[in-house]
């Protein structure tokens, strides 16, 4: 089997685009992957084709010696761009070979630990602009089932909060818990947003809310910096989706920076990178909670990992997205008390539409979470994609 070339697919899903890949080969076999980077689908898209060249005319199966050439041939440090478009072209290779064994890609990688991973909702609180509005969405999201809900309560803010801004998202946090219950697991997004004295600020502050992680409460870049925010602290960190690679994720471990490891299966690298991140997350005795708020075939690709990776602790879903998502994909998803079934189809278990993808082409979308427009992740018509 010989790999004869790869087409690209950019799809406008609101907020952002989605970048699929389909690596086709000489015997009718073909693979699917995501290569999603919000607000650079463009530049992502010109990566793809440039490792098109490495593929032609090589044998599919052989996926770790095309990740390793590509990755050393970069020359120049890997960053976002690359390492998202090789993830997406290494999860299509992972896909033509469970297609050509007839097996699903986690038998590929040790077999199943598990039959279903626990869920925790984003995009919950679309269109919401007040904690009553946040309350309301988070009891409705609540009785699908979720394990818990993750958002960003700090509105527009940018390393600093001013005494409003703060005040109002502590009473954001009150309002969610008191209508989440206690049973319900409350994540607090950061975005890479406050600096050092204020993210220590705001984590003494949610103290009394149970929360069960605060994520990326400072911008990347500083390793050093969250591990002190993290020793200041009293309640878990989580962070991890803007590291490329096991080299980034190197540095992490070592500096004890975070209690949760939340590396994206389109940026870091693939399948097999990320199976490697969770070895090293499992040395350490720390939970593997992938970043996944994109798009079907990532999510159908993380449900791979979720079913062999023993430290895969949680799964971060979309509790709803635009009205056409079921019309891309073929992606069938079972979700019960929770609880996400793992797919048993060969290769990633998903396959795209071309003729759908096409009627939503490429539309720039710039940066929501400094502009006031955070909230706005979804349309009016948007609904639960859940089945």
């Amino acid at each position: 089997m010989k790999v004869t070339g790869i087409k690209t697919f950019i799809c406008d899903v609101f907020r952002t685009n989605w970048v699929l890949v389909k690596v086709m080969t000489d015997e009718g076999i073909y693979g699917v992957g995501e290569a999603t980077l919000e607000h650079r689908e463009l530049a992502v898209e010109a990566a793809v084709r440039e490792l098109e060249r490495y593929l032609v005319g090589k044998d599919p199966h052989n996926i770790e010696a095309f990740w390793s050439e590509a990755y050393r041939d970069s020359y120049w440090r890997n960053g976002p761009v690359l390492m998202t478009a090789l993830s997406g072209v290494e999860m299509a290779l992972w896909d033509i070979k469970g297609k050509a064994l007839g097996v699903p890609v986690y038998q590929l990688l040790g077999g199943k630990v598990r039959d279903e991973i626990p869920c925790y909702a984003n995009a919950w609180f679309a269109g919401s602009k007040t904690p009553a509005d946040f309350a309301a969405k988070a009891k409705e999201t609540v009785k699908l089932g979720y394990k818990g809900l993750k958002w960003d309560p700090f509105g527009k803010a940018y390393l600093s909060l001013t005494a409003e801004e703060f005040s109002t998202a502590v009473e954001c946090v009150e309002a969610v818990r008191d209508a989440a219950g206690k049973n319900v697991f409350l994540m607090i997004e950061g975005h890479g947003r406050l600096d050092i004295p204020t993210a220590v600020r705001v984590g003494h502050a949610l103290e009394k809310f149970d929360i069960y992680w605060f994520e990326e409460p400072i911008p990347p870049g500083d390793l050093k910096g969250l591990a002190e925010v993290k020793r200041r602290i009293n309640i878990p960190v989580a962070a991890g989706e803007r590291l490329f690679g096991r080299w980034d994720y190197r540095d992490f471990f070592e500096l004890e920076c975070a209690d949760f490891a939340q590396p994206d299966l389109s940026h870091s690298g693939g399948i097999m990178e990320m199976k490697k991140i969770a070895a090293m997350a499992e040395c350490h005795y720390i939970p593997f909670c992938p970043h996944n708020p994109i798009g079907a075939v990532t999510n159908a690709a993380t449900l791979q990992l979720a079913a062999c990776v023993t430290n895969f602790h949680i799964l971060e879903t979309m509790s709803n997205d635009v009205p056409y998502r079921s019309a891309l994909t073929n992606e069938k998803i079972r979700f019960e008390n929770g609880m996400m079934k793992i797919p048993d189809g060969p290769g990633l278990g998903i396959d795209i539409n071309e003729e759908e993808l096409a009627k939503h082409p490429y539309t720039p979308h710039n940066l929501r979470h400094f502009t006031g427009a955070l909230t706005d992740i979804r349309p009016k018509d948007a609904g639960g994609w859940t089945k």
